[in-house]
């Protein structure tokens, strides 16, 4: 691009976050979306206002090569909304045809394995998450965004807040789980937040941001190499692993569904067939599993 073409672009990608943050996008869409303008912008070098329909279409072919599904699917999206609320044009769909589906299934860690994954690492952080995020099959962002007051000790609840889609949900607290937050707790003592971040006790006390998302993600790699754990797993397998482990403890559809906060049925039938079992119940069952492991707990 010219001199022009990049003031003019950097013109239109500042209205482009605008707008995004005005219409309440999340944090995470506004990057992917930011994201579609700059890479188009990038693969023609030029400002995408001018783009032709056909350049639309060559880049999508390009990107169908190089990219995920999902990628994909994201900068469609970002691009027709550049179009709609930043240029004010009619966004011509530009079809692309999703290549065959590879059927392949989530590596699952046995009760055993995540057992070592936990006690394969001294640092009490990485335990207790690792613990948390498998004990309640949360997500990466729902896990590091615990908050003090969404622990619920006394109806052993946990109020997971701004989900996948934006939405709140209630998970249940096994014992153990809630054990390990308070023992971690007390060793930081941030007024806000389960997992601060910063190395020194009093970094995490003062902390206003939780740990580090690619950090942790770093670690956990370590941890899994260091226990000789050769699976393809990333700590969203660990959620994986709470759908599949409480099929076999004999949790039902429907509460696993609202455990792990699934839109659709068919997402939680991966894990599972339709049982007849009582919320108390699951419960129960929830508890006894995480029980059943046996921590080495560091300092």
């Amino acid at each position: 691009m010219n001199t022009a073409q990049q003031q003019k672009f950097q013109s239109l990608y500042r209205k482009h976050v605008s707008a995004l943050r005005r219409q309440g996008k999340a944090e995470r869409t506004i990057d992917s979306y930011a994201r579609a303008v700059r890479r188009v912008a990038q693969f023609w070098d030029t400002c995408p206002d001018t783009l032709s329909q056909e350049q639309l279409e060559a880049y999508f072919s390009s990107l169908v090569e190089t990219h995920s599904w999902s990628t994909v699917k994201v900068d469609r999206n970002g691009l027709q909304f550049f179009y709609q609320h930043v240029l004010k044009k009619d966004w011509v769909w530009v079809d692309i045809v999703k290549p065959p589906r590879k059927k392949s299934l989530p590596d699952i860690l046995t009760l055993k394995e995540i057992e070592r994954l936990i006690n394969g690492t001294r640092e009490l952080r990485y335990q207790t998450f690792i613990l948390v995020a498998f004990s309640m099959g949360l997500r990466l962002g729902e896990a590091l965004n615990l908050r003090v007051g969404d622990i619920d000790g006394d109806r052993m609840k946990v109020h997971v807040r701004q989900g996948k889609g934006r939405k709140d949900r209630f998970v249940t607290l096994p014992g153990v789980s809630l054990q390990a937050l308070r023992r971690y707790w007390v060793s930081h003592r941030n007024p806000s937040l389960i997992f601060p971040r910063g190395r020194s006790p009093q970094e995490r006390v003062e902390a206003a941001e939780p740990m580090d998302r690619g950090g942790l993600q770093k670690s956990f790699k370590a941890i899994l190499r260091d226990c000789g754990i050769h699976k393809a797993v990333t700590i969203h397998t660990l959620r994986h692993c709470y759908g599949a482990h409480l099929v076999e403890a004999g949790v039902n559809l429907r509460a696993i569904q609202h455990e792990m906060g699934h839109e659709c049925p068919k997402t939680t039938a991966l894990y599972t067939q339709l049982t007849e079992v009582t919320q108390t119940d699951t419960d129960k069952r929830i508890n006894r599993l995480v029980a059943k492991m046996r921590i080495r707990w560091g300092c």
